[in-house]
Order: C-alpha cells, then structure tokens, then sequence
C-alpha cells in the first residue's frame, strides 16, 4: 500500500481548532446570551474560553459532546468575566467616593438590533429569570435538547425541564397578553 492510499484511507483525525472553528457561529450566539446580548463581553468571554480551552486548562473528557461541553466552558468563563466585572465596579465605585477618577475605557461601538420584532423579544427575553433565558437559549437559538442543556447549566434534568415550561409560558403571557389560557 503507497503512502497516497493509506492516507486516503484513513480519516484524518479532528483537531480541537477544526472543531472550536465549526462551531464557532453557533458558540457566538451562545457566549451573546451568556452576556446579556453584550457584544463587547461575549466577544471577550468567548475568547478567553478559546485561549483556556487551547492551553489546555479546560479539557474534554468526552463525557458529553464536543459542542455541550464547549458550552459549558462558555457559561463557566462569562460568568468568572461577569464576576470580575462586578468586582472591578465595586472597586470603580470605592475610588469615586474617595474622588479619584480612572481613565475613560473606550471600545467598539455598540451592536444595535435594527429589526423591531427582534428587538421586541430581546425586550421579552429579558424579562425572564437568568436560568429561563439560558435553558430557552439553549434549546431554540442553538438547537440542543432539554436534556443537553440541563448538562451545560448543570442543572438536573428536572429543573431544566421546569425552567423551560415556565420560561415559555411567561414569554407567551409578555408578548401577548390579551390572550387568556
């Protein structure tokens, strides 16, 4: 057998950059909603997901799916990102009242949603518990099941479940009221 066939043959194997690059749409998305819809944010925790994923501190173990378990590591990484924000703010605040002021932070504009209806249910999305945005996130913007979901919230099943229901009922009872069930 030729070098040529034997590598015909054999599938070449995924790396993690091949992997981390097809889903990285879709993680966006999620990184979104794991940030308030912050673009600034999401694109910082999503990166800082990357560079722990690729050195190796955060290591899949196959348990999951690729995709669940980088979802997990999202969440994980925008909520320490969400933390340090808080606690840099807290220590912002203690300078203010001592009268010290820090330079001003500039950035990327904003990303603005054009579309009303689009901006009509973000409106309605934030309305509801964290957990109830993240489980519906989950499920409807990036296609995974209760179950998976419940996974990367590590939340029982249960629990994901209820979120769900109740996420749905709540969004129905804001974006139209006049209906009675």
């Amino acid at each position: 057998m030729t070098t040529m066939q034997a590598t015909l043959e054999r599938p070449r194997p995924v790396s993690t950059r091949d992997l981390l690059a097809s889903l990285h749409a879709e993680a966006f998305g999620w990184a979104l909603a794991c940030c308030g819809r912050d673009r600034t944010a999401a694109e910082e925790a999503l990166q800082t997901a990357y560079v722990r994923i690729l050195a190796g501190e955060a290591r899949f173990d196959g348990r999951s799916s690729f995709k669940t378990w980088l979802y997990a590591v999202i969440r994980r990484t925008a909520a320490g990102e969400r933390r340090r924000a808080w606690l840099s703010a807290r220590g912002l605040a203690r300078l203010a009242r001592l009268g010290v002021a820090p330079a001003p932070v500039t950035g990327p504009e904003a990303h603005e949603l054009t579309a009303s209806r689009a901006a009509v249910l973000a409106e309605a999305l934030s309305k509801l518990s964290r957990r109830q945005r993240e489980v519906l996130h989950l499920v409807f913007y990036q296609g995974l099941t209760i179950v998976e979901a419940a996974e990367i919230l590590e939340v029982s099943i249960g629990s994901a479940r209820v979120h769900y229901e109740r996420g749905k009922a709540r969004l129905r009872d804001i974006l139209d009221p006049e209906v009675q069930r």
